[in-house]
């Protein structure tokens, strides 16, 4: 074994082998890094010729030197690689978690492509010629499509539920019905961010039935707010009771210096149910209703890149914009220029609106989906005759923890192979 150590080239050798550089243009790796790559590589081999268990060829044949490169090749692709990949989602889940949810618009790629390549008014003001706040890019769209006094944003829902109970709620209580203490995604727990935010949880109610009189009775001189949680990612049913935000906010109204809450989760700008798709309450119902703040998702049924959206009154939006935890929270550029394109999508109308890719597939007839089916058994057949192929009807779901009772009907298409068991054809 000691005899193959020394038959090793040196590393210089392989330096100035042409294999070596085309690995180094291929990848546009520089000469040091490369080399340090390939010194790892020897080393590797070293160990394993040491530890007997090298079974390709000896060092000194030219087979062993196409063995070095091809190991440093797969070590740089691997490691330069992204691990981040266009998938095609067969789910049947439009707004599907560990698939990215939404995908963009094509005004809010254009908008993101744009400002990611170029520098940008992020933080300044183009007519005033003085320094601006990143907020004003979209607060002005999301007044216009909510009826909000103010509105900001921040990196997710999560962190706006947290941002608002620490600006409004630290040290005191907030009530909340047992019904809507939900968790989302990841194990993370209304509960658990309330606690970290410095906030009191005061649960009331049960899981299936809360009432007004529970809320009233609950209030005392260390209530803060009133919180409503919208159940986004399940469904209670049965004997149920909930108290409906008018209700709420009337009663927060009543009170001194009770602010009314209402986490909305899914950001639904759109009526989906005007068209029969859902129960989803939209924003601007709540905010005319005269809640003090809302909160909603970027990512799920408004269809834009993932953030948090505070709407409300402008007072209550001023203090959480100076608020230090903001800084903390905020958003980049790209995040405000998707989101900006996917507004204005919005305030564009109806047309701009079925651009967005989210709510267009919401509205995917199964005619269509029957034709795109055809399409695809048509290719299938095209590639191998030992398919065999067959359409289903089925149902799809809106996913991303928004309409847990939504199913959407759809088209299945069930396949098999002469050769391959399901598994197999599945890895394939």
């Amino acid at each position: 074994m000691k005899e193959w150590l020394r038959l090793i080239p040196a590393v210089h050798e392989y330096q100035q082998d042409n294999r070596f550089k085309h690995i180094m243009k291929e990848n546009q790796i520089d000469f040091a890094q490369l080399s340090i790559h390939l010194k790892k590589i020897i080393e590797d081999i070293r160990t394993s010729i040491l530890s007997q268990q090298w079974i390709n060829s000896p060092p000194g044949t030219e087979d062993f030197n196409d063995e070095v490169f091809n190991q440093l090749e797969k070590y740089i692709k691997a490691s330069y690689s992204p691990t981040l990949q266009r998938v095609v989602n067969a789910t049947g889940t439009i707004l599907h978690t560990n698939l990215g949810r939404s995908r963009l618009s094509d005004r809010a790629m254009d908008r993101v492509i744009d400002i990611a390549k170029n520098y940008s008014n992020l933080e300044y003001k183009l007519s005033e010629g003085e320094r601006g706040s990143r907020h004003s890019h979209i607060e002005k769209l999301i007044t216009e499509i909510t009826g909000a006094e103010s509105a900001m944003v921040v990196n997710n829902n999560a962190a706006a539920v947290y941002l608002i109970l620490r600006a409004f709620a630290q040290n005191k209580e907030v009530i909340v019905s047992r019904g809507q203490l939900v968790e989302i995604g990841g194990s993370f727990r209304v509960s658990s961010i309330m606690e970290e935010s410095g906030a009191k949880l005061k649960e009331i109610g049960t899981t299936n039935k809360t009432h007004l009189y529970d809320y009233e009775q609950a209030i005392s001189a260390e209530t803060a707010m009133i919180m409503k949680v919208h159940t986004s990612n399940f469904k209670i049913m049965g004997f149920t009771k909930t108290v409906d935000s008018q209700e709420l906010i009337q009663l927060s109204n009543r009170q001194n210096n009770i602010l009314f809450y209402e986490d909305l989760g899914s950001g639904a700008l759109y009526d989906f149910r005007r068209f029969g798709i859902g129960e989803e309450p939209i924003v601007k119902e709540i905010i005319e209703l005269g809640a003090d703040l809302v909160s909603f998702s970027g990512d799920k049924l408004l269809g834009g890149p993932q953030a948090g959206i505070i709407a409300g009154k402008k007072t209550l939006i001023d203090k959480l914009k100076k608020h230090q935890l903001a800084r903390v929270v905020r958003v980049d550029k790209m995040t405000l220029a998707a989101l900006e394109g996917t507004l204005i999508d919005y305030v564009s109308g109806e047309n701009g609106i079925k651009n967005i890719p989210t709510i267009r597939e919401l509205f995917i007839s199964k005619s269509e989906l029957l034709g795109r089916s055809h399409n695809f058994i048509q290719e299938l057949s095209d590639l191998s005759e030992h398919y065999s192929v067959k359409l289903v009807d089925g149902t799809s779901q809106v996913g991303g923890g928004t309409m847990p009772e939504v199913t959407l009907p759809t088209v299945l298409i069930s396949f098999s192979h002469d050769l391959y068991t399901a598994e197999q054809l599945s890895k394939k």
